[in-house]
């Protein structure tokens, strides 16, 4: 169930990336500097590559916001590919146009390319690398920061935290460990958590498989490229059932918890306890020192091609996944509370 949904389009070297929302009530602040912030910190973090200082990504709001607030119509956010002036023609619309420039053949172990190209019949392999690049998550995290302003305003707040990069598990290492990383020309992966506070009990549902706030969260985290685990509060592996779980109590008249081991879900629903999304990052498959691949065409051994990358891209991932948290957040309490504006929305939640 979708109250809180929209479509992107867009590819990594294309002219923009766009997004569509519809869902959102009226009377929402937009505050465009807020947006900008947060498409900012997706694109830092040590061990980000060359891209980053060719893109400054900023939003352009097309539709459904007026004089700051929204209307109640679908709204449309824009994110320009700085570098699509160096790929016109390259990625141009036009059958005129058409060259090889850019085009590849060698699959890219770890990428999209090879069930990609089997799957859309693709020959050259621009076609699967542009789309199915992390550089759609730009507009994802616009989208996210409109999500992270309505649950702003209903005092819900969200956060990231890098846990481990590579082996290395305390923060002061982190930086040490992708620059020995990246003096051998690898890459590395890492682990971060995303928390909201301040959730209402009730958001999701136990009455169907696919209405369980905790299985809607690990697959929009999941699906993020490069993500290969998701875990929701404590790992239980290693704990007896009296140790894990979290018992109540009473304070001052509230029920409250000893624990969060459950991370803030019970039974696909949250449990007003803070809500803990853990995700797995692997290792950047694009590298300059290249994997073994084959040709595509003449099914020759080859190197696998290399296109511009990140030693190292957790901290702009954990960005990435609070936004897409929120998308989740936004669509629950939409459903669950309903309003055409947020005056009604407000007045619903009642916190």
């Amino acid at each position: 169930m979708e109250k809180f949904r929209f479509l992107t389009s867009g590819e990594s070297h294309g002219k923009q990336l766009t997004a569509i929302i519809e869902g959102l009530p009226s009377g929402l602040d937009i505050d465009i500097d807020f947006i900008n912030n947060e498409l900012h910190r997706r694109q830092q973090g040590y061990g980000r590559g060359s891209r980053m200082q060719i893109e400054s990504d900023t939003v352009e709001i097309l539709s459904g916001v007026r004089f700051g607030k929204t209307i109640g119509a679908p709204v449309t956010l824009v994110v320009k590919n700085r570098d699509f002036e160096n790929w016109q023609k390259i990625m141009s619309v036009s059958p005129e146009d058409k060259n090889e420039e850019k085009s590849f053949t060698t699959y890219r172990p770890g990428h999209a390319d090879y069930a990609g190209s089997i799957k859309y019949g693709a020959k050259d392999l621009r076609d699967i690398l542009e789309r199915s690049s992390a550089r759609k998550t730009a507009i994802e995290v616009a989208v996210g920061a409109v999500a992270k302003l309505l649950l702003k305003k209903l005092n819900i707040e969200g956060y990231s935290e890098i846990t481990q990069i590579g082996t290395a598990c305390r923060p002061e290492s982190f930086n040490q460990e992708i620059d020995m990383i990246r003096e051998k020309g690898d890459t590395a992966g890492g682990k971060f958590v995303v928390v909201y506070s301040n959730l209402p009990v009730g958001l999701g549902s136990h009455v169907h498989w696919d209405r369980g706030i905790d299985g809607r969260l690990a697959q929009v985290v999941m699906s993020i490229p490069g993500i290969k685990a998701v875990e929701i509060g404590t790992n239980p592996l290693g704990f007896c059932g009296s140790d894990y779980h979290d018992q109540f109590s009473i304070e001052n008249g509230e029920v409250c918890r000893t624990s969060n081991h459950s991370g803030g879900v019970e039974g696909g629903i949250t449990n007003g306890e803070d809500l803990i999304v853990y995700a797995v990052m692997k290792p950047i498959p694009t590298m300059k020192k290249p994997l073994n691949s084959i040709d595509s065409q003449t099914k020759e051994p080859a190197q696998a091609h290399f296109e511009r990358s990140d030693v190292c891209a957790v901290e702009p991932c954990a960005v990435v996944a609070e936004a897409r948290v929120a998308w989740v957040l936004a669509n629950e309490i939409l459903l669950k509370y309903g309003g055409d504006s947020m005056e009604e929305l407000k007045k619903h939640y009642g916190k």
